[in-house]
């Protein structure tokens, strides 16, 4: 059974429709949806609201961190109060009070597969961007912590990071011409081309990558 957090648009739709075609069963988690068998309307930066969804669901094998915010562009100085603390809060702390949740049944089942979604920007910056630059470096780090913690337990934990993607986030983040001149290969990605990634990061042919970071940008900032 796997969970996909923020797949109700972009990626994580993408990566939840990729696992479901993989044969599993996707329960998403967003603020977006409606509550329904396989959807939960859940913020996920509410570890109370996390906990308590995930305990109706039983073991999770498979976890997908996709739900996130940018926040908009300001220099450091003249963010609104409160931005950079949102913006981390649904970002990075999401994203633990998933992991926390999960991982308890992946031990003891003795298999798991997490993947967590960072950004380019977490190595390159982007100028009034640092709470998104933040949360997404911090999920590098958080992710590589938790990977050494389980990595004897048949639990995998590992990061994508996708470059300028094709989505509603890019829409209202960013100006989409200058987001593909950026890549190498000069176009935007696909969240189909991120979700083919996640599926095998989530597969047992992925066997021995673990607390790494792939990129997924068009070769703008390999790892």
């Amino acid at each position: 059974m796997s969970v996909v957090t923020g797949g109700a648009s972009g990626i994580g739709k993408a990566v939840a429709s990729r696992l479901s075609s993989d044969g599993a069963t996707v329960h998403v988690l967003d603020l977006g949806i409606a509550d329904g068998p396989f959807t939960h309307r859940v913020d996920v930066s509410d570890e109370a609201a996390v906990r308590a969804t995930m305990a109706t669901l039983g073991t999770v094998d498979i976890a997908v961190n996709v739900a996130g915010i940018h926040g908009g562009y300001a220099p450091s100085w003249q963010m609104p109060d409160g931005q950079f603390e949102r913006v981390l809060a649904v970002n990075l702390a999401g994203a633990f009070y998933v992991c926390r949740a999960v991982l308890p049944g992946m031990i003891e089942k003795g298999w798991g597969r997490i993947v967590n979604m960072s950004s380019t920007s977490a190595r390159d910056g982007v100028a009034g961007a640092s709470a998104y630059a933040a949360s997404k470096a911090g999920l590098i780090g958080m992710t590589r912590a938790i990977a050494k913690e389980v990595a004897t337990a048949g639990v995998l934990v590992n990061c994508v990071a996708p470059g300028a993607i094709d989505t509603p986030m890019l829409d209202s983040s960013g100006n989409r011409a200058a987001a593909a001149a950026r890549s190498p290969m000069q176009r935007l990605g696909e969240p189909e081309e991120v979700a083919a990634l996640v599926s095998w990061l989530c597969s047992d042919a992925c066997s021995f990558s673990t607390g790494a970071v792939f990129d997924v940008s068009g070769g703008r900032a390999p790892w």
